[in-house]
């Protein structure tokens, strides 16, 4: 579904990503892993297009694509939840949710009952706005409103980050089962170990802005890569 080669990137005049290259499969969860500051964050703008690649070239679901907009991107059909989630403090849940109709034609552009199914604290909470919501129920928000937009690449960035354990084991039931459904690849940023290592179905460890090491799971022995992303 993703197809990477040799992707750099610079914030100013400092080179942040290396040349980086790797897959993303259909149906697999691909868990990107590193210390702080290694480039995690920045290779997921660089593939969602929220910080243009200096180079190197991007496929999604066999077509290369030029370096597009985030906007553009989207309308590929890459969804992206940052790091903050970046919700709409003042819109209703409902309202955030249909932020992501722009990215649908006009006759497919409702909440479907799934995103509810999925986040039920949603339902409950539908009409309360966005800020009020805690931490955990802010990142389910963020994951449903990238869901809407009918994703065939789901970008997660940091999603256990600040929340309260029984949501990440939520989070966790829920990418579970969106990987099972076979509809789109699911890369995932994350620095909670065990979390990552229970969802992750391909690993791709990086250092100092390259790639240290990439593999399955059946291929990495779990003590390698948690001494390769240990400080």
């Amino acid at each position: 579904m993703l197809k990477l080669d040799d992707i750099t990137l610079h914030y100013g005049h400092s080179q942040i990503l290396n040349g980086i290259s790797m897959e993303a499969q259909k149906s697999e969860v691909t868990c990107v892993m590193g210390t702080n500051g290694v480039g995690k964050t920045s290779l997921i703008k660089a593939i969602s297009g929220t910080h243009a690649r200096s180079g190197g070239t991007l496929a999604l679901d066999g077509e290369t694509l030029p370096a597009l907009t985030a906007q553009a991107l989207a309308h590929k059909g890459v969804a992206y939840v940052p790091q903050g989630r970046e919700i709409f403090p003042l819109l209703t849940v409902r309202e955030n949710m249909e932020t992501g109709f722009n990215c649908l034609p006009k006759g497919e552009r409702a909440v479907p009952e799934q995103m509810f199914e999925l986040f039920p604290v949603l339902k409950e909470m539908q009409n309360r706005r966005g800020g009020d919501l805690s931490g955990g129920q802010q990142q389910q928000l963020a994951i449903a409103r990238a869901l809407i937009t009918k994703p065939k690449l789901l970008l997660l960035d940091e999603p256990t980050e600040g929340i309260q354990p029984n949501i990440i084991q939520q989070i966790g039931e829920v990418i579970k089962l969106l990987r099972d459904q076979g509809n789109m690849a699911i890369v995932l940023v994350e620095q909670y170990f065990d979390f990552a290592y229970g969802l992750a179905d391909r690993f791709v460890v990086l250092r100092r802005g390259s790639v240290l090491l990439e593999g399955t799971k059946a291929e990495i022995d779990r003590d390698e890569l948690l001494n390769s992303v240990s400080v």
